[in-house]
């Protein structure tokens, strides 16, 4: 007989749940609740159903999201009822018991993937559909990584319907009302719909969807789904003749634009400001729970190679002349907030993400997210676009004449011009607040020129690819055979701004293949001076008189470069251990393998080492070629730079193919091992 539950069906108590989870907005058509947070379900029981007892009733809850869930991707997770939930992962447990009605608190991981979800209980063979619900970010928890600490923020930041977005020039800041309205019906649909058209998804919807669980992600596809220049994203942007669509100046609110996209494709047309409130609604605060703020900069480069300057080129007459970079009168975009796990807890909080297609990033139209405290210390290093938008806020402007000669020569610029009264709407009132603090030092101060100055350094080691700061690696010979001498290096690349004086340490020592330290065998140091962008090499030379008593039979050195400056309390270390190369063994039959024919292998053996090898021996052993029993033949003493031979007889027992396996040993060299495949014939 059935020992399981007969559920009748459940209750999600929208109304409660959505009050408890700040969802209430988006009405009681189904349930949606925030991450990390508890939400209770209520499961009726039928009137013949056997009594619920929590010590007794086993009851296993399945969540699943996406089209393929899958438990290694946390997109499928099942979890037990337990006597309570648990904060950081799925759980769920009993609340009470009334009758037939069983309370079940469910609480979800705050690092969980958003989107749609199904739920299930499965006890002993049978499983029962439960219902869906939606599963977004969650500002309010504090294992989230979106979360924000003031409730006032998060009113207007997640919950806020309306905003104001900032255009005009820096003399005459005009604000545009904006209707973001995310709870207006269909939207969260469609941003999760924008969700599933994005490229990554398409092309690995298990990883895509397992990926939602990180804003940072989340964030960087949608800054390239709101363009439409690499997939059919929302909008497409245009800046000239807008036959065909909408002018970018007629849309008040984000609704009528994502319910075109929905209906028909890509929407005719946007501008930057049209761009950033489609995303603050679509992505951010405004749907999906990352708390967002709309941010326009006055001033505003658009530096298209790179170099943190707006060149401007005029010919002889005075005439701008055409192409290169260019200085907008507003440009805007949209700050979220978050944690930033992969650069570190100071480049933690807003972070500016721009959708307009303006330049690739990774080969795709998208742009950020990026720090803002990076853009503000000028760490141009730092993921995602940081150079771009440090450019956007802070690149100075240089005036250039081209002579008939061909020749360019500055007579003008401005370090002042760009990035000015960077704007955004002020917590709680329809007040416009100044940020340009948040972004840049101020202009003309020590600080805002150290900063620039900084920013170049970093943009040249971000377009090679390279970190700020001391650097070592350890350079090997080409040739490292056992019993030769040969040098290897230790190069220290000094990438900080500054002259760099240190002490420079280079150790090798034998090592066992268990990580087990033996002797010194080589040292090499040196005091050096290392001016900014400049190397030093620090030379060791292993030889085989320092060496060759104190390795093992593995053949390890391990190698260890250091610097130490006590002064700043500052070091670096580097490693790397190389095997040496052994003597090849040559293998060679003289004849061919036949079955119970005797046959010979010819062995060789270079002794590479600059003295004697004693007590040499080859040994002999193949399937079916030596009756399972290893043959071998002592060769004695070999000297330096000669050869071991020897001759060894075989006689094979079985047709086909096999291997002969050859091993060489002696007091300096041990177990050197070589093969060979052979067809024995019938």
């Amino acid at each position: 007989m059935s020992q399981a539950l007969k559920i009748e069906r459940c209750d999600l108590n929208i109304q409660m749940n959505h009050s408890n989870h700040h969802t209430e907005q988006f009405g009681e058509d189904r349930l949606i609740v925030r991450r990390g947070h508890p939400f209770s379900i209520t499961l009726l029981l039928s009137p013949d159903s056997k009594e619920f007892k929590a010590a007794e009733t086993r009851l296993t809850f399945i969540v699943e999201t996406g089209p393929l869930p899958r438990k290694d991707s946390d997109t499928m997770v099942s979890f037990s009822l337990s006597e309570s939930t648990v904060d950081s992962e799925w759980s769920a447990s009993a609340n009470n018991q009334a009758g037939n009605r069983i309370s079940v608190s469910i609480n979800s991981s705050p690092d969980a993937p958003i989107g749609i979800y199904s739920l299930t209980v499965a006890q002993e063979m049978q499983k029962t559909f439960l219902g869906h619900f939606i599963l977004l970010f969650n500002a309010w928890c504090p294992r989230d990584g979106v979360f924000m600490d003031s409730e006032r923020k998060r009113q207007e930041y997640v919950l806020a319907q309306h905003g104001q977005v900032y255009r005009g020039t820096f003399k005459r800041i005009k604000g545009l009302p904006w209707n973001f309205g995310q709870f207006d019906t269909g939207i969260l649909d469609i941003c999760l719909k924008i969700l599933d058209n994005n490229p990554k998804f398409v092309s690995d919807a298990d990883r895509d969807c397992s990926a939602r669980k990180n804003p940072i992600y989340v964030t960087r596809v949608l800054s390239a789904m709101i363009n439409s220049n690499n997939d059919r994203g929302v909008l497409v942007g245009e800046w000239g003749d807008f036959t065909g669509g909408a002018h970018p100046g007629s849309w008040i609110g984000s609704g009528d634009i994502l319910r075109k996209w929905a209906e028909s494709g890509p929407v005719r047309y946007g501008q930057c400001w049209v761009f950033a409130a489609v995303a603050c609604t679509g992505w951010m605060s405004r749907a999906l729970g990352i708390p967002c703020r709309v941010v326009t900069n006055f001033g505003s480069a658009h530096d298209t190679d790179a170099n943190l300057l707006i060149e401007n080129f005029y010919d002889e007459d005075g005439e701008r002349m055409s192409g290169g970079d260019s200085v907008w009168n507003f440009h805007v975009w949209v700050d979220s907030w978050m944690t930033r796990p992969d650069m570190g807890e100071e480049f933690s909080g807003w972070q500016t993400s721009d959708p307009t297609p303006q330049e690739t990033s990774e080969g795709i139209f998208c742009c950020g997210p990026a720090s803002v405290k990076a853009i503000r210390e000028g760490e141009l290093t730092k993921k995602y676009d940081v150079p771009f938008i440090f450019a956007e806020v802070n690149a100075d402007i240089v005036d250039l004449v081209r002579l008939s000669n061909g020749e360019f020569i500055k007579f003008s610029g401005s370090t002042t011009s760009v990035g000015r009264f960077i704007s955004t709407k002020a917590v709680g009132t329809d007040e416009r607040r100044d940020i340009t603090h948040h972004y840049k030092y101020p202009e003309g101060s020590t600080e805002e020129r150290q900063v620039f100055e900084k920013a170049k350094h970093h943009n040249k080691l971000q377009q090679r690819g390279e970190e700020p700061g001391l650097h070592l690696k350890i350079k090997l010979a080409d040739n490292m055979s056992i019993g030769s001498n040969f040098e290897v290096n230790a190069i220290l690349t000094n990438n900080c701004m500054k002259t760099k004086t240190c002490s420079f340490l280079f150790i090798a020592r034998a090592v066992g293949y268990n990580g087990k330290q033996g002797e010194s065998c080589g040292f090499a140091s040196d005091k050096v001076e290392v001016p900014s962008g400049e190397e030093r090499h620090l030379s060791l030379k292993l030889e085989y008189d320092s060496y060759g008593g104190v390795i093992t039979s593995d053949r390890l050195i391990q190698l260890s470069a250091i610097t130490i400056d006590k002064q700043t309390i500052d070091f670096h270390k580097a490693e790397k251990t190389i095997v040496l190369d052994e003597p090849d063994i040559g293998i060679k039959l003289l004849g061919e393998a036949k079955v119970d024919q005797p046959v010979t292998a010819h062995l060789t053996l270079l002794n590479s080492l600059p003295e004697p090898l004693q007590n040499c021996s080859f040994t002999i052993e193949g399937l079916g070629l030596t009756d399972g029993k290893p043959i071998g033949l002592k060769v004695g003493t070999v000297g330096p730079k000669e050869e071991a031979k020897a001759d060894i007889e075989f006689r094979p027992s079985s047709a086909g193919p096999s291997m002969l396996l050859v091993n060489f040993d002696s007091n300096k060299l041990k177990n050197i091992k070589s093969f060979i495949n052979i067809f024995v014939q019938q």
